[in-house]
């Protein structure tokens, strides 16, 4: 309920520029705490008509020092006025004078229990402020100010200095700001600023209604902060609830009073979420104009909406010439929407490729992607039975990417995962710009970028999947369909497909109350392939095992497993006798592991502690024998308890089959992990170095017999490296090694990442693989300028003697665009990249 809270007393001229009047209108019958009040006093006693009351009044506001419009030498007097029932005509006239507020009543004068105030919440406290608050129709408005008039018969508000007016979660600042309570209108001049969320319009006046959110600004600029979108006008009007009117518009995403562009016009009509037209419309960098329009549309949509995306500007010296894409983007609906990508090379011909997008709720979405090319160009590669290739006609070429996800609950769902090309060479042909590497992700936090391959000229295979999960406490049961491409393969129908793989697993867990856990693993499968053995195959793989502690520093755990393999040939590469057979292969194993550890204070840079962690751990594995006569070649015997990071867990030591084992592994791990408090006060933790050493001794090489055998026994394996540091956010450095024992490193990888707060960055990698890889990769970006970054990527095949990339970039960016260029030059190509972004307005598409 709207109220009238009256500060009266004489001002203190000490506190002119700090006092404020609080006054709150609108409601009909007085209501004081004074019981002394002699107005009322007076008009109770004498019951006499409104015309006398009026001249009494009058009389006792002059000559008695008792009534409520005095003055009070303390400031401190207060009358409260809740007014319910009566007319407004009550309110005669409002008089300010120096420190004084009268207040003329026209009205009988209240009961004695009219005087009690029934609802003190419903009386605003008011301690030298002028706040008026009014509630009509459901609608909250309220004005603090310096000073403030009630203009009673017009229903108007009248505040001056420092005036602030919030209404519906808008808050209006002026100097001066007239409120109509009637029409709900407000009209601020001088200095007036409207800010609503995080959006705002200044201007000299602004006129608005508070009920419809109309108005009008006059000389007015507005700042759209989703977009960092500014706009200026002579008059910026809003008509209605989504429609606005702009008279000498101007409309920029540049910060400033001087932006770097802006397009201009004489009068522009918007609609929000749906288009605008703007009349006389000119583009201008800083104030050269560049481009005019007698009529410009546009769409004006705060979420999706249909547009061109920033296009791909490139050329290619010796494979593919003019390369240019534009991609269109459509916002079907918001479940729903599609990219049509439209792409001229030079060398090549039209591509042509489409994405559609749905979400479905939380519970399901995907992503559809395909493209198509009638490729011209003539290419003569001669390398290997492979990848050779003689392409002198025109090629149909081709590829797509299905990924859908559907989530029936946390614990059963179906994924697909379908990718295809047309040919080996196609991610090597278009390996400079593609739809895979543009959405490549190594995690799957972004449902709409989750691309799993980089698709470049280093894909050696592809795989799709369709798999279907479903969970429970202690089990779950998958099911999938799997298809390899292998690029490297002469013949892809000699590969190896799973139509359908089908695995139930029973998760480790006790049995019954006693200290044995048990779990297992089947699995069956229909591998297939065009040309060699294929067939049905189920195994089925229980493991048991008893871990017990001895004392406090090491556990131990013996295990027991067996595998039963069955499988069911059915191609034509052998008799009847010898499609149908099986296999037992069991494995008893024990390991013995231990966890010791120091904790350290330090107190150095926001590190208050340092755990130093000590993990060893030793196993003994034994599988005997297994016969390998009539066998298929997808046979797989046995597994290895501990298998080297990087190779094959069915390999023996050697790369063989994994037939029999009679070894102990060794791994021995260091970790460093830092207590660390930040300038908050809360606290995090740093694993800032970490190193792993693990190997292998064949007991069966170190004991087998040497008779007629020409090679020394080599019963130690490999020693795998590994070793982490991350000692600051800047930097971070992380290897991976394999040394042979006996013939020197035959593994080395590097990565080294060093950066600093301007944004500068190094990273440096290192791979090497004995008789096959040496390459050494560099990147770094560097911020030249505060408007100026250089990068520079190299690429080198130490291996083959060859340069796979050298790229120079630079790019100028401001605060609202940017353009660069990059230069690549490629062992058999140079190309040049055009890159340029005008924030809000070359993006007009936004997925």
């Amino acid at each position: 309920m709207p109220y009238v809270i009256v500060k009266t007393g004489k001002e203190d001229k000490g506190l002119v520029n700090k006092s404020r009047m609080m006054i709150a209108i609108g409601h009909k019958k007085f209501k004081s705490k004074k019981n002394n009040n002699m107005l009322f006093v007076v008009c109770n006693i004498l019951k006499i008509d409104l015309t006398i009351a009026f001249l009494i009044a009058i009389m006792i506001l002059i000559f008695c020092p008792l009534v409520s419009a005095v003055e009070n030498p303390d400031n401190e007097n207060l009358a409260k006025i809740k007014v319910d029932d009566v007319n407004k005509d009550s309110f005669q006239e409002v008089h300010r004078t120096q420190g004084k507020v009268v207040l003329i009543y026209n009205e009988d004068a209240l009961d004695e229990d009219d005087m009690e105030l029934n609802n003190k919440n419903d009386i605003i406290p008011v301690q030298g402020d002028a706040v008026v608050e009014n509630k009509k129709n459901g609608n909250s408005a309220s004005i603090e100010a310096d000073s403030m008039d009630y203009d009673n018969v017009r229903d108007v508000y009248h505040a001056r200095g420092k005036v602030s007016m919030f209404y519906s979660g808008a808050a209006l600042s002026a100097d001066d700001v007239e409120f109509d309570n009637k029409n709900n209108v407000a009209t601020a001049q001088g200095s007036a600023f409207l800010k609503m969320g995080e959006d705002t319009l200044q201007g000299d006046k602004i006129v608005v209604n508070t009920e419809n959110k109309t108005g009008v600004a006059y000389k007015a600029s507005a700042f759209y902060a989703r977009n960092n979108f500014h706009v200026k006008g002579d008059k910026i009007e809003k008509t209605g609830e989504n429609t606005y009117f702009i008279k000498q518009p101007s409309a920029t995403t540049c910060d400033g009073d001087n932006p770097d562009w802006q397009i201009t016009g004489s009068e522009m009509k918007v609609t929000i979420e749906g288009y605008g037209v703007m009349k006389d419309a000119r583009f201008l960098a800083k104030c050269l104009p560049i481009f005019y329009s007698p009529i410009l549309p546009f769409p004006a949509k705060t979420k999706r909406q249909s547009g061109l995306l920033l296009p791909y500007l490139a050329y290619s010296r010796d494979k593919d010439g003019i390369d240019i894409e534009v991609p269109y983007f459509w916002a079907i609906s918001p479940q729903m929407d599609a990219t049509f990508y439209q792409r001229y090379i030079e060398k090549r011909g039209f591509k042509e490729g489409a994405e559609f997008r749905y979400y479905l709720g939380e519970k399901s979405f995907g992503t559809f992607y395909g493209d198509y090319i009638e490729d011209t160009r003539h290419v003569t590669e001669t390398t290997d039975m492979a990848t050779s290739r003689n392409w002198q006609e025109m090629h149909k070429r081709w590829s797509y990417y299905f990924n859908h996800q559907t989530n029936f609950d946390s614990q059963f769902y179906l994924r697909t995962d379908l990718k295809k090309a047309s040919d080996k060479w196609y991610f090597k042909d278009f390996s400079s710009h593609n739809y895979y590497l543009d959405n490549y992700a190594q995690t799957g936090e972004d449902n709409f970028k989750n691309v799993s391959f980089k698709g470049d000229q280093s894909l050696r295979y592809q795989e799709s999947t369709i798999r279907v999960y479903k969970g429970w406490s202690n089990f779950n049961l998958t099911g999938m369909i799997n298809s390899t491409d292998d690029f490297a393969a002469v013949n892809n129908d000699q590969t190896l497909q799973k139509y359908p793989e089908i695995v139930l697993t029973g998760i480790k867990q006790p049995f019954l109350n006693t200290p044995v856990y048990y779990e297992f693993t089947g699995t069956y499968d229909y591998l297939y392939r065009g040309e060699g053995q294929k067939g049905h195959y189920v195994d089925f793989l229980p493991t048991v095992s008893a871990p017990f502690n001895i004392s406090r520093y090491v556990k131990i755990i013996p295990q027991f497993a067996f595998k039963e393999t069955f499988w069911s040939r059915d191609d034509n590469q052998t008799d009847s006798k010898n499609k149908t057979a099986d296999r037992t292969v069991f494995n008893a194993s024990v390991s013995l592991s231990s966890q010791l550890s120091r904790i350290f204070n330090v107190n150095v840079n926001g590190w208050e502690k340092v755990r130093h962690e000590i993990r060893p751990e030793i196993i003994y594995s034994y599988i005997p024998d297994v016969n390998m006569d009539n066998v298929p070649d997808y046979y797989v015997p046995a597994s290895s308890p501990f298998p080297m990071p990087g190779s094959n867990p069915f390999a023996t030591v050697f790369g063989n089959a994994l037939t029999e084992q009679n070894a102990v592994a060794w791994s021995f791990t260091n970790t460093l992990t830092a207590k660390v408090k930040d300038d908050h006060g809360a606290y995090s933790y740093l694993e800032f170095l970490r190193l792993r050493l693990f190997q292998i001794y064949d007991i069966h090489e170190a004991n087998k017999s040497m008779e007629g055998v020409t090679q020394e026994r080599r019963p130690f394996s490999d020693l795998g490296i590994e070793f982490d540091l991350t000692p600051h956010k800047y930097f971070s450095f992380m290897a991976r090694n394999v040394y042979d024992v006996y013939d020197g490193w035959k593994q080395t990888n590097y990565d080294l990442n060093v950066k600093d707060w301007r944004g500068d960055t190094m990273t440096i990698g290192y791979r090497y693989t004995l008789d096959s890889i040496e390459e050494i990769n560099l990147y770094l970006k560097a911020v030249i300028t505060e408007n100026i970054d250089g990068t520079f990527i190299s690429k080198h095949d130490l291996f083959n003697s060859r340069t796979i990339e050298n790229t120079v970039g630079i790019f100028y960016h401001k605060q609202c665009w940017g353009m660069g260029l990059d230069l690549t030059e490629t062992d058999d190509d140079v190309r040049f990249m055009f890159k340029i972004s005008l924030a809000g307005l070359i993006n007009m598409g936004n997925k």
